[in-house]
């Protein structure tokens, strides 16, 4: 019976340091460093020390959730099957939602060089699903013997793309959550989105999962969380947004802020200094630059209705 306590114990403990760690996300895996949103940019974010692996997904025409930043091919990085370039012009053309996934993998989107990543490692490579991105991180960790990473999935939508570009805000996110359920990976899954209709629905139908508001423009704090409708677990606004005051009032309310994306050592120590709870950053190898105080243990905070 002792010994069974004691078990009890340690694995509730054990949550809780987890829960409370301070957060390393890879965003879109390390896209500064690899081809964003794929299972090698995963894997390397890894290898760096991420403890968060953070993507975004869409849906195909036939109800597949993959990884992309995009629901249609990127001309900064895609290359049709033929191997040609898609411009910017006509990018919103090649629609992942009108398209099964057999014909979505054909397109490479890891060979073009990225203007604005010019490091990234170069190599043939296909949007995957989010399902093998589970698969293939959990059987990298276990072979390497690595931490267990949580995953911030963002259901990506765009103005005015449902039913063109994406499904509506419930079937999306129901969709997602199947993956999510099906390798019983809600405990460490974070569900993020600008879109609040996605995290409603979330929150109605899976109340227990965590869930992450993302914030691209200066509004304030406090209207952003009652347009929510309820507190989220996190906050994670565009890095210049940033500031003292609005750490405080983030934590005054529960509520851990994870900003986004932070990409040299100064600014992500500059963070630090203010309060967050983590940083996303394309650039994973810098977490290895970061302010010792960060990696202590923070304090438990209660969560407030």
């Amino acid at each position: 019976m002792r010994r069974h306590l004691i078990w009890i114990l340690l694995l509730v403990t054990g949550q809780n340091l987890h829960a409370q760690q301070f957060e390393k996300q890879g965003h879109r895996g390390a896209r500064g460093l690899m081809p964003e949103n794929t299972v090698g940019a995963m894997l390397r974010a890894l290898d760096l020390g991420a403890n968060t692996l953070g993507m975004n997904v869409v849906i195909s025409k036939d109800k597949q959730v993959l990884l992309s930043h995009e629901p249609y091919f990127n001309f900064e990085i895609s290359l049709t099957p033929a191997g040609k370039d898609i411009t910017l012009k006509d990018q919103q053309k090649f629609n992942i939602y009108k398209m099964d996934y057999t014909e979505v993998r054909k397109f490479d989107v890891g060979s073009k060089v990225h203007k604005r990543f010019p490091g990234q490692q170069k190599y043939h490579a296909y949007k995957p699903l989010l399902e093998e991105v589970i698969d293939s991180v959990e059987a990298y960790v276990k072979k390497n013997r690595l931490p267990k990473p949580d995953y911030a999935i963002e259901i990506k939508t765009i103005r005015k793309g449902d039913l063109v570009f994406h499904p509506e805000p419930a079937e999306f996110a129901a969709l997602v959550m199947d993956v999510v359920e099906s390798r019983k990976m809600a405990k460490r899954v974070i569900i993020q989105a600008f879109d609040v209709r996605s995290l409603q629905y979330v929150h109605e139908h899976y109340p227990k999962q965590r869930t992450a508001l993302m914030i691209d423009e200066k509004v304030d704090f406090e209207k952003n969380i009652s347009d929510l409708g309820f507190t989220p677990d996190y906050y994670s606004p565009y890095a210049v947004l940033v500031g003292k005051g609005l750490v405080d009032r983030c934590h005054e309310k529960g509520i851990k802020i994870v900003p986004w994306t932070v990409n040299s050592p100064k600014d992500m120590n500059y963070m630090i200094g203010l309060g967050v709870d983590g940083i996303i950053t394309d650039f994973p190898n810098i977490f290895q630059q970061m302010e010792p105080s960060a990696e202590k243990e923070k304090p438990a905070r209660r969560r407030k209705e």
